[in-house]
C-alpha cells in the first residue's frame, strides 16, 4: 500500500507508542528507581524504556532505551507483552514489553548504575514485593518474569474508572 493510502484518519482511535524492558541476570532483575524530580513514578521502581521517536521500529527503540539507560548493548531482546492503555477518548498508550537475559561479563564491563532518569539496581525477584513498584508491576510482573524466550507474547488492556483507578485486563 502507497504511503499517501496509509493516511491518519482523524475520528479513529490513535497510539503513543513506547517500550518497556526488563533483564534478567539468572534469578536477578534490573529496575530502575525514578528520580526524585520525575513527574511521574519519582522514587518508584520500573523496567527500563521509554518512547518510540519517529523511523525506529520498535525494537531499534528498545535497544537505544536500553543503551541510553544502562550502557548496555543486548541483542537477544524478545517481545514478551504488549500492553494498550485507554487514557484519553481519542489517543491511547502502546507498550511494547521486551525481557532479555544477561550475563556477569556483559554487566561488568558495560553497566551505568546511575543516569538522569534513575539509579539501576538489580534484585533477587523474591525481594521484588517489598520495593514501591510502579502501580501496574506488582500485576505485570508475574507475566514477565514466566515467559520464555519461545513462549508468545501476553497482551494486555488497562483502562481507568471514574476514580482514577487502573483495571487490568489480560487476553488468553
Amino acid at each position: 500500500m502507497p504511503a499517501k493510502d496509509q493516511g491518519r484518519l482523524n475520528n479513529r482511535y490513535m497510539i503513543v507508542p513506547r517500550t518497556l524492558i526488563f533483564l534478567f541476570r539468572g534469578e536477578k532483575i534490573l529496575l530502575i528507581k525514578g528520580d526524585s524530580k520525575k513527574k511521574i513514578w519519582a522514587g518508584c521502581y520500573n523496567g527500563i524504556g521509554g518512547h518510540v521517536e519517529r523511523g525506529e521500529s520498535i525494537y531499534f527503540a528498545a535497544q537505544r532505551e536500553l543503551v541510553e539507560e544502562t550502557g548496555l548493548v543486548i541483542d537477544n531482546l524478545w517481545l514478551c507483552g504488549t500492553i494498550m492503555i485507554d487514557v484519553y477518548k481519542k489517543t491511547g498508550v502502546g507498550i511494547f514489553i521486551f525481557k532479555g537475559e544477561v550475563n556477569e561479563e556483559i554487566i561488568s564491563t558495560e553497566f551505568v548504575n546511575e543516569t538522569a532518569e534513575g539509579n539501576l539496581l538489580w534484585f533477587s525477584v523474591d525481594q521484588i514485593s517489598d520495593l514501591p513498584l510502579v502501580e501496574d508491576l506488582p500485576i505485570l510482573l508475574p507475566k514477565i518474569i514466566a515467559n520464555q524466550k519461545e513462549d508468545p507474547p501476553f497482551s494486555a488492556l488497562y483502562t481507568y474508572d471514574i476514580e482514577g483507578k487502573l483495571t487490568v485486563s489480560f487476553n488468553k
